[in-house]
């Protein structure tokens, strides 16, 4: 039943104030006064006498009260940083000091803590169309890996250091593929491109005093645009295949060149070793000559008639034919001894110019008369061979 209901309590209406409603007025809201007395009575009952409000009880309970509160504040005020993060305590608002992993204890209403994970390792991706030097459209892609260094700093340099960081890297990353070639950034300059990037980077981050470390960075990808991109792949398997041609010639070479340059040094040493024995062969006769050059000038008869027996006799050591001096005539007969000691061997071959009944092959050679002068017996002309 509501509360002012006509007809409740026999008659009487009652508001909630706890005043009765009679003879039909209505009444106002009640006086705070009153409602904070009574509040005391009841609070001076629960601490002091229950008959009426008390001083000294009054003063215990709010003694107690202030205790109470005083110990919930100081237990407030413990807190826990962990082990990968350091806390950034702000007093008032304004940077007091960093504290270290573990427990520690603040002033509750008086310093904040803002713990940041500074061993985590974060990533963003920083991709978009982009002009190269040479004004072709690439959709380049690139991950950069990264952690809080300075904490610091990093809450309080920059008003987000994260997406300072995105915006860092996506201009750091037009810059480098605006001074790069379509082909550096598709081929070979990639690494390049990535080692200019994160420096880039890690200048900006210093400029602006972010509290970051660049852990690295990673280029995903760099592609043509789709409407074009068929084009390109048939460019990128001609230069692939440039590419092969060129590693299998080099093969080639690096297999040929070593054994032409051996061939080559074994030729070189062989024609000076065949330089220094002829030269010295050389050298070896016109010192045999000059020797022998008094004393032909001594006995030149003597010594003339001595060479050329000499040099006879070591012609005709290396020969296999004889030589027979005929008496009728002034020419010679060779006997060929090969044949007469392999007379199968000779029965087996044709037969050619005149020859004897034994089969034996006569050769004539007209030589000249062989000069037969007594040699001289004078030892002081002759000299000594």
């Amino acid at each position: 039943m509501a509360w002012n209901e006509p007809g409740n309590n026999g008659g009487r209406d009652k508001d909630p104030w706890g005043n009765n409603n009679r003879g039909g007025r209505e009444q106002g809201p009640p006086d705070l006064d009153e409602v904070f007395s009574k509040l005391s009575r009841k609070f001076g009952g629960i601490f002091g006498n229950k008959k009426g409000p008390s001083t000294g009880g009054s003063a215990a309970g709010l003694g107690a009260i202030a205790v109470v509160a005083a110990a919930v504040w100081g237990f407030s005020g413990f807190y826990t940083i962990g082990e990968a993060e350091r806390g950034v305590v702000l007093r008032f608002g304004k940077f007091y000091e960093m504290v270290d992993p573990g427990l520690n204890w603040k002033p509750t209403f008086i310093d904040e803590v803002e713990p940041v994970n500074v061993q985590a390792i974060r990533s963003l991706r920083s991709s978009g169309l982009m002009l190269t030097k040479d004004e072709n459209v690439l959709k380049v892609e690139m991950d950069v890996q990264y952690r809080v260094a300075e904490p610091q700093k990093y809450l309080f340099s920059v008003t987000n250091a994260d997406d300072s960081l995105r915006q860092a890297t996506d201009s750091a990353l037009r810059a480098v593929i605006g001074d790069s070639t379509m082909d550096q950034a598709l081929t070979t300059g990639r690494q390049v491109i990535r080692a200019n990037t994160q420096e880039a980077i890690d200048s900006i981050i210093q400029r602006y005093n972010m509290g970051l470390f660049v852990v690295d960075v990673n280029f995903q990808s760099a592609r043509p645009p789709e409407a074009v991109k068929d084009a390109f792949d048939d460019a990128i398997a001609a230069r692939e295949d440039e590419e092969r041609f060129v590693r299998e010639a080099e093969a080639y070479s690096n297999d040929i060149l070593p054994k032409a340059t051996g061939r080559a040094e074994r030729l070189k040493k062989e024609a000076e070793g065949y330089s220094e024995r002829v030269i010295n062969g050389a050298l070896g006769e016109v010192a045999q000559f000059e020797k022998l050059l008094p004393q032909y000038l001594a006995a030149q008869d003597v010594t003339r008639n001595r060479l050329y027996l000499e040099t006879m006799e070591r012609v005709y050591s290396n020969t296999s034919k004889v030589m027979v001096d005929s008496k009728s005539s002034g020419n010679l007969l060779y006997l060929p001894l090969d044949k007469l000691i392999n007379p199968a061997q000779q029965s087996s071959q044709p037969k050619s110019g005149s020859s004897t009944d034994y089969g034996i092959e006569l050769e004539k050679v007209e030589t000249a008369p062989v000069s037969t002068a007594p040699r001289s017996t004078d030892t002081g002309r002759q000299g000594r061979f």
